[in-house]
């Protein structure tokens, strides 16, 4: 499973020119299911993202999480996550994981978020043409990849 989190000062999603998802202050996280991710990853990965502290505290050093900000979760599934383009210009999305499980967990992991933040979790539809609309704050993004239960960076 691979996620991408943007510290952001406001951000939004829209589906046929209708917002469906927006937060304030929090993170906008991107993420794609691959082959073989299972719960586990999710919960793995809520974990580490609701304790990340890569917000700034009095003295502007990166050191307050999440629920240190009162900040919000903005999660969109983003299969794209998944493109090999080591081969050709065109990517391919192979690794990508199959549509009706990817939602599955797709779901799970804004449930697992959720259940860690004093925030809301808002969240894209799934599979659908988005916008999405952001201020990034810093800008200060971050990748996490957790595989088999174990986050790997």
């Amino acid at each position: 499973m691979k996620v991408i989190i943007q510290r952001v000062n406001y951000a939004r999603v829209a589906v046929d020119g209708k917002v469906v998802g927006e937060i304030g202050k929090g993170f906008l996280i991107l993420m794609g299911a691959g082959h073989g991710d299972d719960e586990k990853d999710c919960e793995k990965l809520a974990d580490k993202i609701c304790k990340l502290r890569i917000f700034a505290d009095e003295n502007d050093k990166t050191n307050l999480a999440l629920n240190d900000v009162g900040g919000d979760i903005l999660c969109v599934s983003q299969f794209t996550l998944y493109a090999d383009c080591h081969k050709g210009n065109r990517p391919s999305f192979v690794n990508a994981g199959a549509p009706e499980r990817s939602n599955e967990l797709y779901e799970y992991f804004c449930k697992c978020c959720d259940d860690r933040i004093n925030g809301k979790v808002e969240k894209g539809i799934f599979g659908a043409d988005m916008k999405v609309s952001l201020e990034n704050d810093g800008p200060f993004t971050v990748m996490i990849e957790c595989v088999d239960g174990e986050i790997l960076r």
